[in-house]
């Protein structure tokens, strides 16, 4: 029986596969007619308020969005078939098109032809947002897909803002981002005066409405939301303070600090009377995309010369043996805790400053501390990967649940007004959970950089997400990316973003954020609902 050469071989293969590629071809052609009667049967037996001609349209596009991954995926299925033919060519020993092909040209010619298949496919997925001009005879799904969303631009031609109502459709491509150009975020105000980085800062629940900063600089300020003037300057601390809180009722706030103690200190404060602020045009929120901008060299921040200072706590909360890195009150103001390097969370008396409860159980440092709003439940953070939820609620005993799910120190935990958890960590995760099932998360946010102290809105339920490459996100409940603030030379923080704190009550700043640049920023946030509920 007679050896077939290597070049007719080839040339048979090349026929059969022209031969598989037309029959494909041909089927597809085949098949037109009965998506045409399908679509008149569909047209004609649905219910529906669109115009006819605008219905027609959609099937159309719809169609040919099919027929593309259709074809895509034949071509896929051939490309696959000639590596496995050639691979296995290869190990019988034949020779391919005509010449003996070593193990390693045949693998980069398998290798090149995965290449091309990955390219095409990536080009189909991210070929650009605009019409299809001339010349393009086979029009991309994400093409199609704008096809689709002009349709409706002619149907509603007032409704301008983007592609609001058909975003599930973009969701087959992963790239496209419709969310951010409807959120603004606009930085209102910054407030300086710190000689070191900021860790942490909250808003007073009592009139005056008043700012709180902590700082390493060993001291704490309050500061004028609306003129960002430093109202008064807390210095009773030995060391960093690492935390501030106020109080729910009263005029008072407590601060956590280095130098291993917590004090309670009260404060007098007039607001000056607000100046107008300056015309900023609305900025867009920025997509997730990192900023190449370089850090500013940042000269020695001048602190406030008319800034009244405070050196006396009203209360000195005592007992730990390590850095005292947060601290809150517990609801109605009465007992205070505090968590500390040393392992520990304490639970204290307010009026008399005497231990009532010491929480051990971590096995590494806290970083943080939270209560709920409405109950009597604490949550601890640690560096061991976990959180622990502590229950007071009934006077008699308390009880302690450990969350785990994080792979690295968790930076904080904060409770929402429901039944959910929502944690920070290092490992580049947020995590939200349920207080009723804490076996897993009902929802984790995957983030390219350490969060720090997160914050959620009561009423909008947005996550604040402070980052250490300068940048702060918005998330909601469900994990969906909102926005991120804008950040810049010009605009935002430089350093490290430690804390975030929501302010909803108030009509300029509803967002505060701190960090490692010296200075708080607030933020005014518009999220529309409509972008929320998406």
């Amino acid at each position: 029986m007679p050896v077939e050469s290597g070049s007719s071989a080839a040339a048979r293969q090349a026929k059969q596969k022209r031969k598989s590629h037309s029959l494909s071809i041909r089927r597809t052609n085949s098949t037109e007619q009965e998506r045409l009667g399908l679509q008149r049967d569909m047209l004609e037996g649905q219910d529906s308020k669109l115009p006819l001609s605008l219905r027609t349209n959609l099937l159309d596009l719809f169609s040919q969005i099919e027929r593309e991954f259709e074809n895509l995926y034949i071509e896929n299925l051939e490309l696959r078939r000639e590596i496995e033919t050639l691979n296995d060519r290869l190990a019988d020993g034949q020779t391919v098109e005509g010449a003996d092909l070593a193990k390693g040209a045949l693998k980069t010619k398998a290798s090149h032809s995965t290449s091309q298949l990955s390219q095409k496919l990536k080009t189909t997925y991210k070929a650009s947002t605009s019409k299809p001009g001339p010349g393009f005879d086979s029009p991309s799904p994400r093409d199609l897909v704008v096809q689709i969303w002009n349709l409706f631009s002619d149907l509603f031609p007032k409704r301008t803002e983007g592609p609001v109502c058909i975003i599930p459709i973009f969701n087959i491509v992963s790239s496209f981002k419709a969310t951010t150009s409807r959120a603004v975020c606009q930085l209102v105000r910054e407030y300086v005066g710190h000689r070191d980085g900021i860790w942490d800062l909250s808003v007073s629940r009592t009139q005056p409405v008043v700012l709180g900063t902590a700082s390493a600089d060993h001291s704490a300020m309050l500061w004028s939301i609306e003129t960002g003037k430093c109202l008064l300057k807390y210095a009773g601390h030995q060391g960093s303070v690492n935390s501030i809180k106020f109080h729910p009722t009263e005029q008072m706030a407590l601060t956590a600090s280095g130098d291993q103690t917590a004090h309670i200190w009260r404060y007098m404060v007039q607001l000056p009377t607000p100046q107008p602020v300056a015309d900023i045009s609305q900025t867009p929120c920025e997509d997730d995309v990192d900023s190449s901008d370089k850090d500013e060299a940042d000269g020695e921040a001048e602190g406030p010369s008319d800034c009244p200072s405070l050196r006396v706590a009203t209360t000195t909360l005592r007992s730990h043996q390590g850095v005292v890195i947060a601290a809150d009150w517990l609801v109605g103001g009465k007992q205070a805790v505090t968590a500390s390097w040393d392992r520990a969370a304490n639970l204290y008396d307010v009026e008399t400053a005497e231990l009532v409860h010491s929480l051990t159980g971590h096995d590494q440092e806290l970083t943080h501390c939270c209560t709920h709003p409405t109950q009597r439940l604490v949550v601890t953070s640690s560096r061991d990967t976990t959180f622990r939820l502590w229950d007071f609620r009934d006077p008699s005993i308390h009880s302690v649940n450990v969350f785990q799910g994080h792979t690295d120190t968790v930076t904080s935990a904060v409770f929402t007004v429901g039944d959910n958890v929502v944690s920070g960590s290092d490992d580049r995760t947020v995590k939200v959970w349920d207080l009723k099932n804490m076996r897993s998360p009902i929802a984790t946010i995957r983030t390219d950089s350490a969060v720090n102290r997160i914050s959620v809105s009561v009423t909008q339920k947005i996550i604040a997400l402070p980052h250490d490459n300068r940048q702060v996100r918005l998330f909601d409940m469900a994990g969906v990316r909102l926005a991120r603030l804008p950040q810049s030379n010009r605009t935002g923080h430089r350093r490290m973003v430690c804390c975030s704190a929501w302010c909803e009550d108030n009509t300029s700043c509803n967002l505060f954020t701190c960090g490692f640049d010296r200075q708080a920023i607030g933020w005014n946030i518009n999220i529309p609902a409509l972008l929320q509920e998406k």
